[in-house]
């Protein structure tokens, strides 16, 4: 009876865990309890969005299976890294990456801080990553990031996602999409919110016509003065 006991509590254990790889732990508790997840408002967050330049020309000249596992070294590559920071991996879709902060756990104004050093770290990585068909080729990440509120909750019944809604998340998404090969493109916002401790190297990239924006004064996030990204 020990035994069965032992086993049981073993194979829970890995269904919460794999669970929590899926939906945010608060939501998970919920879930599991049968409860009705609320949709939650949150004042600041800050969104990451980054994909892979040229991808559908790199795929194009792919097995499928070299597209999975090109993918998935990249995943396991940020996955890993993400970990180091308090940041929450939203979803991938294809070659792209979707990343926040504040929440579902708020962190104060901790979030932009937390994106853009995670951002910074990515950029590096990638660099690690393989084109599968080309031994000396490596892949190339656009980034974009933008701070604002947003809501966020979970839809729908069969594989359930935690979902974020909002003009913020678009704007980041256009942050991403305007962006330019190893660069971390940020919105004023994201600046604005960069500024107060003065740790980080960013530039002015101008006024940018965005689409569904109109014309946008964005930046570009180049380094951070006290971190040295380490490969």
């Amino acid at each position: 009876l020990k035994e069965k006991t032992r086993d049981l509590r073993r194979e829970r254990q890995l269904a919460e865990d794999l669970l929590h790889q899926m939906l945010p732990k608060s939501v998970a508790k919920q879930l599991r309890k049968c409860q009705k997840v609320e949709a939650e408002n949150y004042d600041q967050v800050t969104i990451f969005f980054s994909d892979i330049v040229g991808f559908t020309s790199i795929a194009a000249s792919c097995t499928p299976l070299q597209v999975v596992e090109m993918l998935n070294n990249l995943y396991v590559c940020f996955d890993t890294r993400i970990e180091s920071y308090d940041v929450y991996k939203v979803e991938t879709i294809g070659d792209a990456y979707m990343v926040a902060s504040g929440l579902p756990e708020r962190n104060g104004t901790k979030h932009t801080d937390e994106i853009a050093k995670m951002s910074l770290d990515l950029v590096a990585a990638v660099r690690q990553v393989g084109i599968p068909h080309v031994p000396w080729g490596r892949l190339q990440l656009r980034a974009g990031i933008h701070t604002g509120p947003c809501v966020a909750g979970v839809v729908g019944y069969k594989m359930p996602r935690y979902c974020l809604f909002g003009d913020t998340v678009n704007t980041a998404s256009r942050m991403e999409s305007t962006s330019l090969p190893q660069k971390i493109h940020i919105s004023s916002a994201t600046y604005d919110a960069l500024l107060t401790d003065d740790a980080y190297e960013m530039e002015l990239r101008g006024e940018i016509e965005v689409k569904g924006k109109g014309k946008m004064k964005t930046y570009w996030l180049l380094g951070n003065k006290n971190y040295s990204v380490q490969n």
